[in-house]
């Protein structure tokens, strides 16, 4: 198998383990319900998130039309670029699989946006008349009376590991006895395989990296 072919059976996989645990966890979850993995330190716990990753926001509609387009331009870049950069010389397999695993990222967040408003009939949708994206109650159910349109779907994150559980301490400057959590954000898997495959090239691969831009 071609080192190309590789890349896009990579990106392939972590889709189909993207899609179907986010699936999963929306049709049988109901919004910001949690369940105990590993004592206080793992847990699932559902939520959707609007804008960027790791539950942080962008901007309301207009933002989140911005980052999908963002998002489609680079996933569209990558997916061009990876046959080339596998036909490169002296380009190594461990490159080429971790910018397939940004690619795969992309393009798992980006399906969220982009359909599930369409095939879901509950999910957070923004209200221009509070400004604002209001949740839901029920659990939701795969349907063709979307909750909301094209590009206006949110992403559903689950993955919460909340290792630190403590309080400043009084003489932290604004935030004296209020609650302090490390690790906050909730992400998925999409989410993680950008994230590790970002590190796993900076970590193991900036050789290759830093040579193959040298040749451009």
């Amino acid at each position: 198998m071609s080192l190309s072919k590789k890349a896009f059976l990579f990106i392939g996989i972590i889709l189909l383990a993207d899609q179907a645990l986010k699936i999963l966890i929306k049709t049988n979850m109901y919004l910001n319900q949690e369940i105990p993995v590993f004592g206080d330190w793992f847990y699932i716990h559902f939520m959707e998130n609007p804008g960027m990753a790791f539950g942080m926001l962008f901007g309301g509609p207009v933002g989140k039309i911005l980052l999908v387009f963002f998002r489609i331009v680079l996933a569209v870049a990558l997916i061009v670029y990876i046959p080339k950069l596998a036909r490169k010389e002296g380009v190594t397999t461990g490159l080429v699989i971790g910018i397939a695993g940004i690619c795969a990222g992309a393009w798992g967040n980006i399906i969220d946006s982009a359909f599930y408003g369409l095939i879901f009939n509950t999910g957070t949708a923004y209200n221009p008349e509070f400004g604002d994206y209001i949740p839901y109650r029920e659990i939701s159910e795969l349907s063709t009376n979307g909750y909301s349109s094209f590009l206006h779907g949110c992403v559903v994150d689950m993955f919460y590991f909340p290792v630190i559980r403590t309080t400043y301490p009084e003489w932290f400057p604004f935030k004296a006895g209020e609650e302090f959590i490390f690790f906050r954000p909730v992400f998925n898997i999409a989410d993680s395989a950008i994230s590790v495959s970002a590190v796993y090239i900076l970590l193991f691969q900036r050789k290759a990296l830093n040579l193959i831009l040298k040749k451009q």
